[in-house]
Order: C-alpha cells, then sequence, then structure tokens
C-alpha cells in the first residue's frame, strides 16, 4: 500500500487546487483528488517499468557489442553486475507489474531513446563506476546503487519528464513525489521479493471503515473544506501579527489539514499527525517552515486538549 504520508500530499494538493479554482462544488474535488491518487500510483509503475527497461537495453548493448566485427576483451568478457541486478531481474520476471505494464499498455519500444539517454547518463555517474567494481555483490548493494541513481538523478531527466508530460498532466505534478515513492520501495524491498510478490496498491484496505485510507483521503479533504473558515479563524487567533505575516498559503492548507486531523479524526494521534505535516512542510512550503509549522501545531495541539475540543480514541491514544 502507498504510504499515507504520500496520500496526505495528495489532498494537500486537491485543497490547494480546490480553493484556487473557486469550485463550490465538494463533490468535484473529492472525485479529482481520486483521480490524482490513481495517476500517481500509475507513474510509479511506469517508473518501475522504466528501471527494467534500462536493464534489457544493457543487456542488448552487451549483445551487441560481442557482434561486432571486431570486437574487444571487455566486449566479449562485459561486467554483468547492473544486467544481472537482483532488485531489476526480481521486479522484471515479477507477474504484478506485468499485469499493471499490460493494464496501462506500458511499451517502451518506440522509447528507446529515452531509455539511452539514462543508460549513458548513468554509465557517467562515479556511483555506476563505484557499483559495478566494488567488492559488495548482493541484493542490499544492488537495491542501494538504485536508490542513489533514482535519489541524485531522476530530478535531472528532462528527457523522461517531457514524455511524462505528454502522457497526463498529473504526471508533470507528481515525478517528484512518485520518485520520493520509488526511494521508499526499493530502500524497504526485502531479497525475498520475486515473481509472486504483490505491488504496493495505491490504498490499505480494512474491515474497520476507520483504517479505510481512500475513506480517509475522501473524508480528510470534505472536512477541511467545511471546515476552512472556521480552521482560518483558530490559527489566527493563535499567532501573533508578525506569525500571522509569515502564514503563506501552503502553510495555511497545511495547519488546517492538521486541525482538520486533530478535532476530526479521532483514532489518529495527535504525535503523529503533527509528525506528518511537520515532514510535509519541509517539501511543500518554504524553507523554514517545518520551525514555523511546528511551533504553531505545538501550542494549538496542547490549547485544544485543554479546552476538550481534541478528543482521541482507542488505546494509546489519549495521552497522545
Amino acid at each position: 500500500m502507498i504510504n499515507r504520508r504520500f496520500l496526505r500530499v495528495k489532498v494537500l494538493q486537491a485543497v490547494y487546487a480546490y480553493l484556487e479554482s473557486g469550485e463550490d462544488f465538494v463533490e468535484n474535488g473529492v472525485k479529482h483528488l481520486l483521480e490524482s491518487i490513481d495517476k500517481m500510483h500509475e507513474l510509479f509503475v511506469w517508473q518501475l517499468s522504466f528501471l527494467v527497461e534500462t536493464k534489457r537495453f544493457a543487456e542488448n548493448r552487451i549483445e551487441e557489442n560481442k557482434r561486432k566485427n571486431f570486437p574487444t576483451q571487455e566486449d566479449l568478457n562485459p561486467n554483468l553486475r547492473y544486467v544481472q541486478n537482483r532488485v531489476l531481474t526480481a521486479l522484471e520476471n515479477n507477474r504484478d507489474l506485468r499485469r499493471e505494464e499490460e493494464s496501462l499498455k506500458i511499451n517502451w519500444s518506440d522509447h528507446q531513446d529515452i531509455i539511452r539517454n539514462y543508460y549513458n547518463m548513468m554509465r557517467n555517474t562515479p556511483e555506476y563506476t563505484e557499483y559495478m567494481s566494488d567488492s559488495a555483490d548482493n541484493f542490499e548493494h544492488d537495491k542501494k546503487f538504485i536508490v542513489k541513481m533514482i535519489t541524485n538523478y531522476f530530478a535531472e531527466l528532462e528527457l523522461l519528464q517531457d514524455f511524462y508530460e505528454e502522457k497526463s498532466i498529473f504526471f508533470v505534478d507528481d515525478y517528484h513525489l512518485v520518485s520520493s515513492m520509488l526511494v521508499k520501495f526499493f530502500t524497504d524491498i526485502k531479497a525475498s521479493f520475486n515473481e509472486t510478490s504483490t505491488l504496493p496498491t495505491i490504498y490499505k484496505t480494512e474491515k474497520d471503515i476507520i483504517n479505510e485510507d481512500k475513506e480517509f483521503v475522501k473524508n480528510l479533504f470534505r472536512e477541511v473544506i467545511k471546515n476552512n473558515d472556521e480552521y482560518g479563524k483558530l490559527v489566527g487567533e493563535n499567532t501573533s501579527n508578525w506569525e500571522k505575516e509569515r502564514v503563506c498559503v501552503m502553510d495555511m492548507i497545511i495547519l488546517k489539514l492538521a486541525l482538520t486531523e486533530f478535532c476530526r479524526f479521532p483514532y489518529i494521534p495527535v504525535k503523529v499527525t503533527m509528525n506528518e505535516y511537520i515532514e510535509i512542510s519541509k517539501y511543500f512550503s518554504t524553507p523554514k517552515s517545518k520551525i514555523f509549522v511546528n511551533g504553531i501545531l505545538d501550542r494549538m495541539s496542547k490549547k485544544l486538549m485543554n479546552e476538550n475540543v481534541i478528543v482521541k480514541k482507542g488505546i494509546g491514544l489519549l495521552d497522545s
């Protein structure tokens, strides 16, 4: 399943878009939110497929070099570490990924220029040189290399981003978010991942509706829009005039989302909500927002708990 932090980010983006558009029918916003989450998952699958395709491209390049009229010793005895990368091999053989690729009609055959561009760039990086020559040769080493490439270089892949822009406007908006999802996926992947393993789903589903992710995102969006004015006023009442001037649009929405979880979601601990939105503020607001959001949420959570506005239920939540 997709980490709830990514779902919170999607709600943040959807609330911003809804308020900026002047839309006055909440369910249209909900529909757009769910569509954007579906598209985020699609891009995640596309990016997994892209990485597998780079492995296939490397294999083809090795075979072509062997068939040269005058192959070099390196052509005849190539370093196979990348094409034998255990993580990419496991993904290539994974049935769930194949099903997703077929469903989305993913095919890179007409876009080998994009694959070649990445492959050539990758081979010229110090990370690749180190990976191909390192004495370590195991699953952990293989996945760490992929994480390094995503972290250090995916933001610069303009040709790939242009390709995705033609596919969907949602892909453009979510490219960097999905890169973060990929980093988490590859960081967490186990050596036991094989052809029968399942890829992360969009939502966690539980018999208990309270814990069901799809309901969570819909209700979070509806509640923050419903209480938008009230929570805006509440933020204003709990900030000084100097602080009010610092509240940018994105900070305000982050604070309103946190207040919504404080007051309308009794089964989510206050500490969880605070940690999530403080982390989100690092990436979706100003450089100093983390400290600012942390201070305001800490102040408001204590005040609202003292006033019994925040009431949490369940074991372990009462003092959270």
